[in-house]
């Protein structure tokens, strides 16, 4: 993931102040062919480039919107993520009680035709969401996109973004089945090596004396459960460790 932030503190959304537990994300696409950062995300930070109109929305607007993160393309042409909110804030991108619950991101839409664009933002997105996954304890099924909030009555009449994925062969069940799947292999790869204070001695010398390696990725996975063969092979280290007979 490619992420930046530029927190929108001249948009009314963000001087309102208000604040959410966030209980899912949902994702959103802006619905005008223009896939550059710049025309949402401003002042120009060095990245993003110049937006001639200054039409960006950190500033005073004729209407109430706001989301926590825009996905689009930077000048020199590459795909990132730049967050416009604090994560916990209230947004306004739903028109309905999913500002309450929500994170809420757009990705920045071209003419709807560029697959490769497309798999561009789809997976920084993917990222994204894992990573806010990790930050407040969400899974994959917290997460819905602006049409999906319309069926669920938490969210305004959209079509975002089923109006545009399906068209090179993605929709948001291939999403989340994206994300739980990087879900599944940061798990995997989270190492569990600090102790508990009451243990810490304990471990270190076991670890010391080799009757306790970890896995292949150095992982101890102190927090897991023991077998019954993995018992049996740290008894024959401390047999072999101390020379038993």
């Amino acid at each position: 993931m490619n992420l930046h932030k530029l927190i929108f503190t001249s948009n009314a959304c963000y001087k309102a102040g208000r604040k959410i537990n966030p209980k899912g994300i949902m994702i959103h696409s802006t619905g005008a062919n223009n896939p550059w950062l710049k025309r949402y995300v401003g002042p120009d930070d060095g990245l993003l480039g110049k937006n001639q109109y200054n039409n960006y929305w950190n500033q005073p607007m004729d209407r109430d919107v706001c989301v926590h993160a825009f996905i689009g393309k930077l000048a020199d042409g590459t795909v990132a993520t730049y967050q416009t909110l604090p994560w916990d804030h209230r947004g306004w991108h739903a028109g309905g009680s999913a500002n309450d619950t929500h994170i809420s991101f757009e990705i920045c839409e071209d003419d709807l035709t560029d697959a490769d664009y497309l798999d561009k933002v789809y997976h920084e997105a993917v990222d994204l969401c894992v990573y806010l996954c990790g930050l407040y304890g969400l899974t994959e099924q917290d997460i819905i996109c602006h049409c999906e909030g319309h069926d669920l009555g938490i969210a305004s009449n959209h079509a975002d973004v089923l109006h545009w994925w399906p068209k090179h062969g993605k929709n948001m069940d291939t999403f989340r089945a994206a994300v739980k799947d990087k879900l599944r292999c940061s798990a995997e790869h989270t190492l569990d090596n600090t102790p508990s204070e009451w243990s810490e001695a304990a471990v270190e010398w076991t670890v010391k004396n080799g009757l306790m390696v970890g896995n292949d990725n150095g992982n101890l996975m102190l927090r897991s459960p023991l077998t019954r063969e993995q018992f049996c092979v740290i008894l024959e280290r401390y047999h072999n460790r101390f020379h038993l007979t």
